[in-house]
């Protein structure tokens, strides 16, 4: 094939993106024999190839939507739900969409390298890397970065990963924890456990009716029955894809007509598919979660709380808790509304409210705002202690936050440089129980408001400080604790040498772990320097901390100051922003 046959104008290049805009750069380099070269290339990638040759914007759409999924209406077409992690895992890499300017630039320096994929949080992350001293890449097939922070998961970045050599932001198989159906098993399989321990002794876990709406999964036909069999009341239930986020293929099913449809239509879906002879294709993975019918109130509104649990190493585990945000609905709560921006409360749904550009700072409240309107609104009513948000409610977020770590624990994939940040969503009903809805991965970190420019700048950089505290002194064989860049998150789960001295002990890497793509290659000179607690050793001394054990960390940490959490009148979370300004990192984009 002649080179230009594939060298598109300005204008198409534009029209094109993501893995169709980067093709006719990736086909430039091939050879002239195009019948020889594309022997060589994967029959899938021929054929999104072969698609973008042919010309048109839409076939150009239409390969990319191959590579990562179409996007889900809502309602009840079930079909178009796709998960964004399953959509691309297993898949060849999609090319980054970058300005040509900037594709262009190939580092000069002598690193350490970073790469950043995707948009979420991409602008916080580079500012932080940058502060160090890091250089940027923009090529995907780089093998010699220090740090990769990759939004969409691909099977060829963790093939080439190097263990104890780099940093890759999310563990692979992290589904297990954050998709509604791997984290239901696992707390299943914990819940069959624990009620062989229970009958022995008293467990400190909770029970899964204790934190956990009643799910049924509608892939298996075993549970579909069963639900369609208990779901002849007048009752209201929400159904989920399994990996969804943002919203995307939730409906409600309010009343037994709607249940009914919900069963027809998937009835109908696999006679269709055993009428043409195809081979039987399970439902898609859903699940259907009985509704929380009777929230807790803010001003007359639903609201979730946004917590983080941050991985910050596998090789031990260690894990920290933030405090994040509330997340409020721009209308007031309506139990019988049809309209899913009154029931759901993340921005991505709020933005579909016509109201939602006048009240888009108040759809956002700070941890410190709800206390304070719990204290004024609840406590004396409900006879709640005083700061009850930052002592009970806390606590038990943390607790709720272990027991489903320790559910997926022994499932997760293990390497000395992966880590993972995953947003955790608590609801609280009329009554002041609290509720997980669910765990997501890579969290939305944009910062389109005022309180989200204060919360999510601070939780992404402590978040990659912690990574590479651990990492360093996992490289030098040190203790994890204490640890010097620990201020807004609090240390919940340290695996210790204690817990792993097992009769089979698991097999890490036995290879040195020298962390040399974290070191410039032309230098012997570390790239951790002098990290950002001794720059600012004078005003990390002023953050004193009096705080107490939480219940999981293993004996070994309790004389740790970092082992603990503030008091209730001073929160872990609330840390000088001008920590971060002296670093040069309060340049934050408003998007």
């Amino acid at each position: 094939m002649a080179r230009r046959e594939v060298k598109c104008k300005s204008s198409e290049t534009q029209a094109g993106q993501g893995a169709a805009k980067a093709l006719p750069k990736y086909l430039e380099k091939l050879p002239s024999k195009g019948s020889a070269a594309m022997a060589f290339v994967p029959t899938r990638r021929r054929k999104n190839i072969e698609s973008t040759m042919r010309g048109s914007n839409q076939q150009r759409a239409g390969s990319l939507s191959a590579d990562r999924g179409p996007s889900p209406n809502s309602g009840v077409e079930l079909d178009k739900a796709k998960a964004n992690e399953t959509r691309t895992q297993g898949k060849a890499c999609p090319q980054e969409k970058q300005p040509e300017e900037e594709t262009r630039k190939v580092p000069m320096g002598p690193g350490p390298y970073f790469y950043i994929s995707g948009s979420n949080g991409a602008g916080l992350v580079s500012i932080y890397c940058q502060s160090r001293g890091w250089q940027r890449i923009y090529d995907n097939r780089r093998e010699d970065y220090a740090l990769k922070w990759c939004e969409i998961k691909c099977r060829e970045t963790y093939y080439h990963f190097k263990e104890g050599e780099q940093l890759l932001y999310q563990i692979p198989n992290n589904g297990v924890l954050t998709s509604k159906i791997g984290l239901l098993c696992c707390l299943r399989e914990q819940e069959r456990a624990m009620e062989k321990i229970r009958r022995s002794s008293n467990s400190k876990f909770l029970k899964m009716e204790e934190f956990f709406p009643e799910s049924f999964r509608l892939d298996l036909e075993d549970e579909r029955n069963a639900f369609f069999e208990l779901c002849k009341e007048e009752q209201i239930w929400i159904c989920k894809p399994s990996c969804s986020n943002q919203g995307r293929g939730i409906f409600l099913l309010k009343n037994p007509a709607s249940v009914t449809t919900l069963q027809a239509k998937l009835h109908s879906a696999e006679g269709h598919l055993l009428n043409k002879g195809v081979p039987y294709k399970a439902p898609k993975a859903r699940i259907v979660q009985r509704y929380i019918q009777q929230p807790l109130l803010l001003e007359g509104k639903k609201f979730d709380v946004r917590s983080y649990l941050l991985i910050a190493c596998t090789v031990p585990y260690v894990l920290f808790f933030a405090q994040g945000y509330v997340r409020l609905t721009c209308v007031d709560y309506d139990a019988a509304s049809d309209d899913l921006t009154v029931h759901l409360t993340n921005q991505h749904m709020q933005k579909k409210n016509s109201l939602y550009s006048q009240m888009k700072d108040k759809t956002v409240w700070q941890m410190e705002h709800f206390n304070s309107y719990v204290n004024e609104k609840f406590r004396k009513t409900n006879g709640l202690p005083k700061d009850w948000v930052f002592t009970v409610f806390t606590k038990r977020m943390q607790q709720i936050m272990v027991q489903c770590f320790l559910a997926a624990k022994h499932k997760l994939d293990r390497k000395l440089g992966y880590f993972d940040l995953i947003g955790c969503d608590f609801l609280i009903d009329e009554n002041f129980k609290v509720w997980l809805l669910e765990m997501n991965a890579n969290p939305a970190l944009h910062t389109n408001c005022q309180v989200l420019r204060d919360v999510i700048p601070t939780i992404v950089y402590e978040s990659l400080d912690l990574v590479l505290e651990v990492f360093k002194k996992r490289l030098k064989g040190q203790r994890v604790l204490p640890l010097e860049t620990l201020r807004r998150f609090v240390l919940l789960y340290h695996e210790d040498a204690a817990d792993l001295g097992q009769k089979q002990p698991l097999k890490f890497r036995t290879g040195p772990c020298t962390g040399r793509f974290l070191k410039p290659q032309t230098s012997t000179t570390s790239p951790f320097g002098q990290s950002p607690a001794k720059r600012l050793e004078s005003s990390s001394k002023k953050l004193g901390c009096s705080r107490k054990k939480v219940a999981f960390l293993p004996r070994k940490s309790t004389n740790c100051p970092n082992c603990t959490t503030h008091a209730a009148r001073q929160p872990s979370w609330k840390t000088p922003w001008n920590h971060y300004r002296a670093r040069g990192l309060s340049q934050v984009q408003k998007t």
